[in-house]
């Protein structure tokens, strides 16, 4: 049996010096091809309300490919117009995913407390660069269905957009 072996150089003024020798592993390494993931796919209306229009493309890219419509808001009070037409029309937004911050509008935590007055039972999902945001931590608390960090994922958001819409 070969042990690893661990030397020291060190000297003042220069600097310190580590080496670390592990023996090769003799033993035949074998790979696992990952689980290939799959999208939950679905269907309905989707609003998503982001400031940044490269942002609403992708989700509106990932959003469609998974079977669902999608309409855009850059603001919230944009936001708050579309659903509220959509409603009154007879065809409304099934799920909102609303980013957290607009610089200078305003943003999905606003929108979300004028939304909840117009439909107690609005779902919408909050969606944000920064994950240390406490509404991030405590989404529901703040009355949104779902959370989803930036940038997106298929996966995650096909997996988080399908619990929101039938209450898992």
């Amino acid at each position: 049996m070969v042990l690893p072996l661990l030397t020291v150089d060190s000297k003042l003024g220069v600097g310190t010096t580590f080496n670390i020798y592990l023996p090769a592993c003799e033993k035949e390494i074998v790979s696992v091809p990952a689980a290939e993931e799959v999208p939950v796919f679905g269907k309905g209306k989707i609003l998503v309300m982001d400031d940044e229009e490269m942002v609403r493309n992708i989700a509106g890219e990932v959003l469609g490919y998974i079977g669902y419509k999608v309409e855009f808001a850059a603001d919230g009070q944009t936001a708050i117009e579309l659903y509220r037409k959509a409603r009154d029309s007879g065809n409304p937004f099934d799920l909102l995913i609303m980013d957290l911050t607009i610089p200078g509008a305003m943003g999905g935590m606003e929108a979300l407390k004028e939304l909840l007055k117009i439909d107690p039972g609005v779902k919408a999902i909050v969606s944000s660069g920064y994950s240390i945001a406490p509404v991030m931590a405590e989404y529901r608390r703040y009355g949104f269905k779902g959370v989803i960090t930036k940038p997106y994922k298929i996966r995650d958001m096909s997996s988080i957009v399908h619990d929101v819409l039938h209450g898992d």
